[in-house]
């Protein structure tokens, strides 16, 4: 009876003493001492960078406690990348390059609910040994591939520029890439990359933007037929079938790399983008094309939603001088200088809004001559020479000089250059008189 409640009591002990180190993440199995001293001995070589000792340790690990803890995958590929990178002979390297992939996959499916990174690493791993061997660039694709379908916009971003590469090789390479296959793929990454953008502030936009310039001249080299008929007789379809946002933003990409923004689809993709994920850029585009289509009043409030929607206050100072000039072309000028004016309260060196002010008064004698005083009536043109001189415009300053009033003039009036007058009409400012230069 002693000797079974022993046995029972030891069984217990060993019961709760795997319990216990399952619970802290570590599965030493039914050998725990021999598990504990494998698992001291490969580290230790690992650390020594003696990755042939850590093998024998490390594999008998791998056999006897599959589960023990993620670690040994992790290392285990540092063991066999580190064979790898030292190995001389092109088929022992290729054996230890196997075994780490291995290690991936059957990490995979030990801990399945991290699948999506350890495929993300397994990409990373290959390309650093297969990104220059032509044979292996069917493999690098296919492995990419399901990478980005685990991950989406959550691959590692370097991962994202590497795809594209990736892609380029296959291509050029021989691979059978259609494309469409290949504007796919760069849409696809393209996506990813803005969509992490978005996640980070400040300066880390930066770095992105050099990826997606990256993307960019990678698709260029690939040497891929971007017409604007491929995209609308090929995506333009897709994109009557609903209001889909990512048909919508890749159909707007290509247009935008294919120079085909005349296009109806670029405006309606664009329209859809907007209405869905407001910014600047497309606020921009569709304020300037409904401008050159002669829709002022939706030019006008895309103008101002996109000063609405950017942060630096020369992008906004530009929306507004824009506005100006639609309402000056429509004869609205106290408007178009209320807001020239107000572009000048977001960027006071902005010299398009003071041109733009020049121009109003410039254009205003005819308006505003009451044909009493030559000199009265002239002025408009040194309160325009004024604006010019502010925008550093000398050609239009010159033109404004040439139509001062003349000193006769002024002497007949009996005024005196120097001396103040208001310019009046709606343009109400006071100038100081100048005469027009001598011919």
């Amino acid at each position: 009876m002693k000797t079974i409640t022993k046995i029972l009591g030891a069984a217990l002990l060993l019961t709760f003493a795997i319990s216990a180190s399952a619970q802290n993440g570590w599965n030493w199995g039914e050998q725990v001492d021999v598990a504990k001293e494998k698992n001291v001995l490969y580290t230790d070589a690992l650390k020594a960078k003696n990755y042939q000792a850590a093998v024998a340790p490390l594999n008998w690990l791998l056999t006897n406690t599959p589960d023990l803890n993620p670690s040994i995958y992790i290392n285990g590929i540092k063991v066999y990348e580190g064979l790898a990178e030292k190995a001389t002979d092109p088929a022992k390297k290729e054996q230890y390059i196997q075994k780490a992939l291995e290690l991936h996959d059957k990490r995979m499916e030990v801990y399945p609910e991290d699948e999506a990174d350890i495929i993300d690493r397994k990409a990373t791993f290959a390309y650093k040994f297969y990104g220059k061997n032509k044979a292996k660039y069917p493999y690098l694709y296919d492995l990419y591939s399901q990478a980005f379908e685990a991950n989406g916009a959550d691959m590692n971003s370097g991962n994202l520029v590497a795809y594209m590469l990736v892609v380029y090789k296959h291509r050029v390479a021989g691979g059978p890439l259609s494309d469409e296959d290949v504007i796919n793929h760069y849409s696809s990454i393209s996506e990813a990359l803005n969509e992490q953008k978005g996640r980070v502030t400040g300066d880390k936009k930066k770095r992105y933007d050099k990826m997606l310039d990256q993307v960019d001249k990678i698709l260029t080299a690939t040497k891929v037929e971007i017409s604007c008929d491929f995209v609308e007789e090929k995506l333009g379809p897709k994109l009557d079938q609903g209001n889909d946002l990512n048909m919508a933003k890749k159909i707007f990409g290509l247009m935008l790399k294919g120079k085909c923004l005349d296009s109806p689809l670029a405006l309606k993709a664009a329209g859809i983008v907007q209405e869905n994920e407001p910014t600047y850029g497309v606020a921009k585009f569709m304020a300037q094309k409904n401008a050159q289509d002669g829709n002022d009043t939706q030019a006008i409030e895309f103008f101002q939603e996109a000063a609405g929607l950017t942060d630096d206050n020369s992008e906004k100072a530009e929306m507004y001088v824009s506005i100006a000039r639609i309402q000056m072309k429509n004869g609205q000028k106290p408007t178009a200088r209320n807001s020239a004016r107000r572009a000048l309260s977001f960027d006071p060196s902005y010299s398009d809004a003071y041109k733009v002010i020049g121009d109003l008064y410039m254009s205003s004698f005819n308006d505003c001559k009451e044909e009493q005083s030559q000199v009265k009536d002239r002025a408009v043109f040194i309160a325009a020479y004024n604006e010019y001189r502010k925008a550093g415009n000398s050609a239009s300053m010159a033109a404004a000089k040439a139509q001062f009033p003349s000193i006769e003039d002024i002497f007949n009036e009996g005024m005196e250059e120097g001396q103040s007058i208001t310019v009046g009409c709606w343009i109400n400012v006071t100038i100081a008189l100048e005469r027009r230069p001598a011919n």
